[in-house]
């Protein structure tokens, strides 16, 4: 029998940390939410952008530098940020950095 929930043991264990670039792999995705994990080289840098639905980024390891509308925070590993939709964002991996980002669909 098929099971109807998923069961990861070790997050930070679902990507590489790449020298250069940024390396994604979705965990899940269904209709109330898809889970992306990312994995940032040093210096690497998701530019200022924007997601038309609520999101939430939790960071595992490394850190990072988030704009987050006005504001600038850092980020390091057990941060937990919830952001509405559609408020422009930015994160730049000041070490390398895994991150889990969860878009919430309803």
């Amino acid at each position: 029998m098929a099971s109807n929930y998923t069961h990861i043991v070790d997050l930070a264990e679902e990507v590489e940390l790449p020298e250069d670039g940024i390396l994604t792999r979705t965990l899940f995705n269904d209709d109330d939410v898809k889970a992306v994990i990312f994995g940032f080289g040093q210096g690497e840098e998701l530019s200022e952008h924007t997601a038309s639905m609520p999101a939430v980024l939790h960071f595992l390891e490394g850190e990072a530098v988030l704009t987050l509308g006005d504001e600038t925070v850092t980020a390091t590993p057990g941060t937990w940020i919830h952001m509405p939709a559609n408020l422009k964002h930015s994160v730049q991996a000041t070490t390398p950095v895994k991150m889990l980002l969860l878009l919430i669909k309803k």
